[in-house]
């Protein structure tokens, strides 16, 4: 283990090698309280950390096991869990045994119905674990994650459409039973795992849609806008891999029932918002972007309404390593352990 000062927040890192993993030494290594103390890789075990990825100081590395080694003697407070969908359960209990806090940045533990689960993302391994977690998105759960032992960090596309509009649930001006979901990523949210469709001469310069009726964030958004709403939510999405390393935007179209102009719409983000660090309502007539946002973890909104065609369009922007992952799990791990939001994730996007 490497030397931790005294009032660390000891913390592990399962699935280093991956690109959520490599985000969460980046925000982690210049975290004022947190300390790296171990991680597992499949690859690289036996190895330390900067021997694998050199840009990481030697002061800030650790060393890297198995996840069989890791959970033998988990010495820390809180672990990341930035393995794929399925692997994750079968490590959260025996942490959890050990006294640790667990944020699972794979969607194990987002669904709360194991059918449900089941139906998109096969058998569950351990499906008590499912009403013991709480859903991990702090703008609107924060008082649940900070007494809870076991967070179900949100998915990136969910956090763009539940940030996007969670402020129009309950007003019955517009319609959010059925919005329409049209959302662009860049190619790192298909993970670093070798694949032929998100290879440079594949989707290097190429834009399409995929997952058109059946992608795996649906149930996410519908369980998590249905809470919002109080009653059956059915969400039209359409993603889009575009050929950008990071980033994400979601445009959003619900109907409007009764007259709404902009400027009403834009009074409800801000107030929704107007205490939020990484949810930031940009300047009338701008747009997210997902060059303004890369390497932070904010997520930008714009809104406005189409009085021609009667709806209300919802814009949100942010980096989907960041905060639609690693940056929302960091700012998670802060509310768990009792400090700002911000500890730590204060850093401006990377521009140009």
């Amino acid at each position: 283990m490497t030397n931790v000062e005294e009032h660390s927040i000891r913390t592990l890192i399962f699935g280093v090698t991956g690109y959520t993993g490599m985000e969460l030494i980046r925000l982690l290594s210049t975290h004022p309280r947190a300390v790296i103390v171990g991680g597992s890789s499949r690859n690289w075990a036996g190895q330390r950390v900067d021997e694998v990825f050199p840009f990481i100081p030697a002061a800030k590395s650790f060393p890297l096991t198995t996840i069989e080694e890791l959970l033998l003697d988990p010495q820390a407070d809180l672990a990341f869990l930035a393995l794929p969908h399925g692997e994750s359960a079968g490590c959260i209990r025996p942490l959890l045994d050990a006294g640790l806090k667990v944020v699972d940045l794979s969607a194990d533990c987002r669904l709360e119905d194991e059918h449900v689960y089941a139906k998109w993302y096969g058998p569950h391994k351990d499906p008590d674990l499912l009403s013991r977690a709480v859903y991990g998105l702090p703008e609107i759960y924060r008082e649940a994650i900070a007494t809870a032992d076991l967070v179900a960090n949100p998915g990136c596309y969910p956090t763009t459409v539940i940030l996007g509009l969670a402020p129009l649930m309950n007003d019955e001006r517009v319609d959010c039973t059925r919005p329409i979901v049209d959302s662009k990523s860049g190619i790192s949210g298909a993970g670093r795992g070798a694949k032929l469709n998100t290879s440079f001469c594949e989707a290097g310069e190429g834009f399409k849609p995929y997952g058109v009726t059946r992608h795996r964030h649906i149930p996410e958004m519908e369980q998590e806008l249905g809470k919002l709403a109080g009653q059956t939510v059915k969400v039209r999405f359409t993603p889009h891999l575009i050929p950008v390393s990071r980033g994400m935007v979601s445009t959003i179209y619900v109907p409007v029932r009764k007259k709404i102009s902009t400027d009403e719409l834009r009074d409800l983000y801000a107030d929704r918002y107007r205490n939020e660090p990484f949810v930031t309502l940009l300047p009338k007539g701008a747009y997210p972007d997902t060059a303004r946002v890369r390497g932070s973890n904010q997520c930008h909104v714009s809104v406005e309404v189409d009085e021609r065609t009667d709806l209300a369009i919802v814009m949100t922007g942010l980096d989907n390593l960041t905060k639609g992952a690693s940056g929302c799990a960091v700012q998670n791990m802060n509310i768990m352990m009792g400090l700002a939001d911000t500890e730590g994730l204060a850093g401006t996007s990377l521009f140009p």
